[in-house]
C-alpha cells in the first residue's frame, strides 16, 4: 500500500512531470513470476526512474540500518524506503554477503521482481564496469530470468555528491530477457557465473552504449582518489574466476 501510495500519488507524478523520460522495451518484463533486473549504475537516482516505469513493484534489498534508526529520523527513513520498495537484509545470522543473496532470492522465490546492479556501486565516470557474479548466483538459485535494463542521463540529473537534481530529459530502456536454465544446478560453479555474468554485462554495454571497462567500479574509483592523492598504485591482476566479492549492488550508493 505505501509502495502505490509514493509510486502514484507521492513521488512518482513529481518524477514523471519534472524529468520526462522515453521508455522503450517495456514489453519485455514478465507479466508475473520473480525476475531479477539488473541494471547499469550512473545515479542514486536509478532507483527512482527504473521502478517507475515497470508495472509491478521492484524490490531492491537494503541495509537494516535504514529501518532500525531511532527517533522521528529514523521513522521517517524507514516509511520512505519502504515507500521505495526496499526491504531490509537480516545479517544476524551470518555474513552480510550471504544475507543479501539469502534475501534476494527468498524475494524471487516468492514471485517478485528484484533491482541488482551488478557493477556493484556507481560509475564514477559514466562508464560500464566489471559485474560481480553475485547476480549470477542469484539467478540460478532462485531459477529466475534476468532482464536487462539501463538509464540514460541520470548521472546529469543526479551527478556524484550533488545535493540538488537538475533537470534532464531521461531514458529507460528494458532488453530481452536472458534465460539460463541451461545452467540449472551449476550454482557455486565460479567460472559458470562468471561466464553469465559476463552476458549479462554484455547485454547491459549494448543496450546503453557505454564504453566497458574490465575492471570493478570499486578499483576504479580506488584509482582515481590514489591519483588525485598523487600516488602510482600498482593495478594488481584481475582474478579470472573468483570474484572478491560475489554480492551485487541492490541499492543506490
Amino acid at each position: 500500500m505505501l509502495y502505490r501510495l509514493m509510486k502514484y500519488v507521492l513521488l512518482g507524478p513529481l518524477l514523471r512531470l519534472l524529468w520526462p523520460t522515453k521508455v522503450s522495451g517495456a514489453e519485455n518484463l514478465p507479466a508475473s513470476g520473480g525476475a531479477i533486473l539488473a541494471g547499469n549504475h550512473l545515479a542514486v537516482a536509478d532507483s527512482f526512474f527504473m521502478p517507475l516505469y515497470v508495472r509491478r513493484k521492484v524490490t531492491f534489498p537494503a541495509k537494516s540500518e535504514y529501518f532500525t534508526e531511532k527517533g522521528v529520523k529514523g521513522r521517517l527513513k524507514k516509511w520512505f524506503f519502504s515507500g521505495l520498495g526496499q526491504i531490509p537484509i537480516d545479517r544476524s545470522g551470518g555474513s552480510a554477503a550471504q544475507a543479501a543473496l539469502d534475501t534476494a532470492i527468498r524475494v524471487l522465490r516468492e514471485g517478485h521482481l528484484l533491482g541488482i546492479y551488478p557493477e556493484g556501486t556507481r560509475s564514477p565516470d559514466g562508464r560500464l564496469y566489471k559485474g560481480k557474479t553475485g547476480v549470477a548466483r542469484i539467478a540460478l538459485q532462485a531459477g529466475v530470468p534476468v532482464v536487462p535494463v539501463v538509464t540514460i542521463g541520470t548521472d546529469k540529473v543526479n551527478p556524484i555528491g550533488s545535493k540538488m537534481w537538475r533537470p534532464r530529459r531521461l531514458e529507460v530502456r528494458f532488453g530481452k530477457p536472458l534465460d539460463f536454465s541451461r545452467y540449472e544446478g551449476l550454482a557455486g560453479d565460479r567460472f559458470i557465473e562468471r561466464s553469465i555474468t559476463d552476458e549479462i554485462m554484455y547485454a547491459l554495454m549494448e543496450l546503453s552504449g557505454q564504453e566497458y571497462v574490465d575492471i570493478y567500479a570499486a578499483k576504479a574509483k580506488e584509482l582515481a582518489a590514489a591519483e588525485a592523492a598523487g600516488v602510482r598504485p600498482e593495478v594488481p591482476p584481475q582474478p579470472s574466476g573468483v570474484d572478491a566479492d560475489r554480492v551485487p549492488e541492490t541499492k543506490a550508493s
